[in-house]
């Protein structure tokens, strides 16, 4: 199994430079980012997980200039988000960084892309809440249209795009309807998740990994009434404190992949983590 790691990187941590290198000559398979814009001081949306939201997550990086640092750096590092808030972003900027960032790195991105949950932060970006899965479905089908060989137009609800010239492309070829960079969508359980899947995505990104032994059935049952080949759905479980129980589980499941989760710490703490998770890297050959 590929063993990636994720991390909050902020401006109090290891940088984007120095662990990307060291994942890749420690074998790690890749590295995921995530993003936040802003986290309003007033808010009313509840920490996810409970308690009070972490320091790190008003700190962080942008994922596309630390993805790219990362890329500068290293060779074979697979790079990736987790997730894109694409509700909060133009789609036709948003298309160029990507496939910039694809192409420079020679096709080794992974966009992981995702709802949002912080209703005040999506709020600042004109975001409606109640909407935001159509107008995230509306602004993907916009950035396959830039992302198409031939000039392609797209007109949506939440806006459109002409036939136009949109170089540099991902490096990917089109899957059945996903075009652009592999792309996995993070998100808990649920027909409306698994119909987003089935539809312009190749696979999910379960956080946390809880669930799968009843879930995965149902979207793979998704997966191929929508008439997508079965061997081409994967799913990543991202966030994830491994241990050898829950990574062997994974395996029986057939995932293939498995994103674990790095404090948002200093290159010290950081740099420690990686020598404990190093025990659940497959073993090396030649």
């Amino acid at each position: 199994m590929r063993i990636a790691v994720t991390i909050f990187l902020t401006d109090e941590t290891v940088t984007p430079t120095r662990l990307a290198r060291e994942l890749e000559q420690r074998g790690f398979a890749g590295l995921y980012l995530p993003e936040h814009t802003h986290i309003p001081v007033e808010r009313g949306t509840p920490y996810p997980v409970g308690g009070e939201l972490p320091r790190e997550y008003g700190r962080t990086l942008d994922p596309f200039v630390a993805l790219g640092q990362a890329a500068a750096v290293t060779e074979r590092l697979a790079l990736g988000t987790g997730i894109t808030l694409v509700a909060q972003h133009d789609p036709i900027a948003l298309a160029k960084q990507i496939a910039t960032l694809d192409h420079l790195s020679g096709g080794r991105f992974t966009l992981g892309l995702g709802f949002g949950w912080n209703v005040e932060e999506a709020a600042d970006h004109g975001v409606q809440w109640h909407r935001r899965r159509d107008l995230v479905r509306d602004r993907m089908a916009l950035m396959r249209a830039l992302w198409s060989e031939e000039p392609v137009g797209h007109q949506g609800e939440f806006g459109g795009v002409r036939p136009s010239s949109a170089f540099p492309k991902p490096v990917r070829k089109p899957r059945g309807p996903v075009v652009g960079p592999r792309t996995l969508i993070g998100g808990a359980a649920g027909p409306t998740l698994f119909a987003h899947i089935a539809e312009y995505a190749d696979g999910w990104l379960p956080i946390g990994g809880g669930g799968l032994t009843g879930s995965l059935p149902v979207l793979r049952s998704v997966w191929t009434d929508a008439g997508r080949d079965p061997a081409g759905l994967q799913v990543v479980p991202y966030a994830v404190h491994p241990t050898p129980g829950k990574l062997a589980h994974y395996a029986d499941l057939g995932i293939e992949e498995t994103v674990v989760q790095l404090p948002s710490a200093t290159e010290w703490e950081v740099l420690r983590t990686l020598d404990g998770y190093a025990a659940f890297l497959p073993p090396t050959t030649g």
